[in-house]
C-alpha cells in the first residue's frame, strides 16, 4: 500500500500505483528465494528420515502402533508435529487406520501418502515385507529430494536472467523519473495511462509465465481428502 501511493505521489500516474503494488506483491517471490521449494524439499527429507525410523523400530520387534508411537518424539522437525498428532490421537484410543488416514492429510505430500498406504496395509496383520517396503520408500524419497535440488540447480539461471532483466527495467523507470521526467510526458495523458497499462500488463504476464516455468510440478496425492470423508 505504502509502495503504490509512494509511487502515484511521485510520477501522478493513476494507473502507476496498482502496477506498483502487483509488483511489490509479487516479486519477491519471484526474485527472492524459492521458499516453497526449500519446505517441499525439508519435507521429503523429513519423510524419508523417519520412515528409516519407523523401519528401524519395527526391525526392533515392536508392532505398528509402537513403532509410531516411539517415533512421535524423534520424527524431524519438519514433520514432527503431524507425527506427534498422530501418535496422539492413537493414545486416545483412535483406530489405526482413521489416525493414519488423518496423517496423511497433515502431511499432505505424496510421498506421504504411499507411507501412509504401506502402513494401512500392514495394519491389523503382520507385514513381514514392511521394513523392506518401507527401506524402497526412504531410498525413494532421498532420490527424489536430490532430484528437486538438481532442478532447482538448472533453474538457478531463468531466476538470475528475471532479475538482471526486472533490475535493468526498474533501474531505467527510476532514473527517467529522476532526471528526465520530461521525457516521459506522454504518459501524462490518458492514452499515455493506457499504454502504461497495456505495458504493465505485458510484464506482469511474462513474469507469471516465468514463475510457472520454474515451478515445479507437484505429483496427485493419492490420499487427498481421506481423513475428511472418514469424520463426515
Amino acid at each position: 500500500m505504502l509502495t503504490s501511493l509512494a509511487v502515484f505521489l511521485v510520477t501522478g500516474w493513476p494507473v502507476a500505483a496498482p502496477l506498483a503494488a502487483l509488483a511489490a506483491w509479487f516479486l519477491p517471490s519471484l526474485l527472492g528465494r524459492d521458499k516453497d521449494h526449500e519446505r517441499a524439499v525439508a519435507r521429503i527429507e523429513a519423510i524419508a528420515s523417519w520412515t528409516e525410523q519407523l523401519r528401524d523400530t519395527l526391525a526392533a520387534a515392536a508392532g505398528l502402533e509402537q513403532a509410531l508411537l516411539a517415533t512421535a518424539a524423534t520424527a524431524p522437525q519438519a514433520i514432527r508435529p503431524q507425527i506427534a498428532d498422530c501418535a496422539g490421537r492413537i493414545r486416545r484410543g483412535q483406530r489405526l487406520s482413521d489416525a493414519l488416514h488423518e496423517l496423511a492429510d497433515g502431511l499432505a505430500d505424496p510421498l506421504g501418502d504411499l507411507v501412509v498406504i504401506a502402513l494401512l496395509g500392514a495394519a491389523g496383520r503382520q507385514s513381514g515385507r514392511l521394513a523392506d517396503l518401507l527401506a524402497g520408500l526412504a531410498r525413494s524419497a532421498r532420490e527424489q529430494a536430490l532430484m528437486r535440488a538438481r532442478t532447482a540447480s538448472s533453474r538457478a539461471r531463468i531466476r538470475t536472467s528475471v532479475r538482471i532483466v526486472v533490475a535493468t527495467t526498474l533501474g531505467m523507470a527510476i532514473g527517467l523519473v529522476v532526471l528526465n521526467r520530461s521525457y516521459l510526458q506522454p504518459f501524462d495523458t490518458a492514452a499515455g495511462q493506457l499504454v502504461l497499462l497495456l505495458v504493465g500488463g505485458l510484464f506482469a504476464g511474462a513474469f507469471a509465465w516465468l514463475r510457472r516455468i520454474s515451478a515445479f510440478a507437484e505429483p496427485a496425492r493419492l490420499l487427498a481428502g481421506a481423513g475428511t470423508e472418514l469424520t463426515s
